[in-house]
């Protein structure tokens, strides 16, 4: 059997790497194609959509902490750069004030839906999007950062 033996640090890059394209997978597949697509199934129910929506995302939230602590510590614990560590401190940013604020507001605005009324418009869901997105452009700069730095070590 042959064993490939790694530096340290090259196994705390792969570590950071493999968290961040997990984490985008999932983020892009969960926000950008399931949940739109869910609200094109004819026979399902904008109240159900929703209330099915609120628990994924909220499943989600907590799996998301997780992927933050984890990515911070790998770029905080062996210094990445500080583009790579302020990706991950602003996707960590991201999921705090998800969690905090937008989360809360979405999931009450939800509740009034599912319980028949009607709330006035608003452009939470909007905003939800676009913090989804940048989310994924943070943590796709720690992906690039870390790459360009890998491929500038010697070998």
């Amino acid at each position: 059997m042959i064993e490939l033996s790694l530096p340290a640090s090259l196994k705390m890059d792969i570590g950071s790497l493999a968290i961040a394209a997990v984490w985008i997978g999932m983020l892009v597949g969960l926000s950008f194609i399931a949940t739109p697509a869910k609200f094109l199934a004819p026979s399902l129910t904008l109240p159900v959509a929703l209330d099915v929506g609120r628990h994924t995302f909220s499943v989600f939230n907590r799996v998301e902490w997780a992927f933050s602590v984890v990515l911070l510590l790998f770029v905080l614990v062996r210094p990445c750069g500080w583009i790579s560590a302020f990706g991950a401190i602003v996707a960590a940013l991201v999921v705090a004030i998800e969690t905090l604020w937008l989360l809360p507001l979405l999931d009450a605005r939800v509740g009034l839906i599912i319980a028949g009324e009607h709330p006035a418009p608003s452009q939470h869901h909007t905003l939800y999007i676009g913090l989804e997105a940048a989310k994924v452009v943070a943590i796709l700069v720690v992906v690039a950062n870390m790459a360009w730095r890998a491929i500038q070590r010697p070998l």
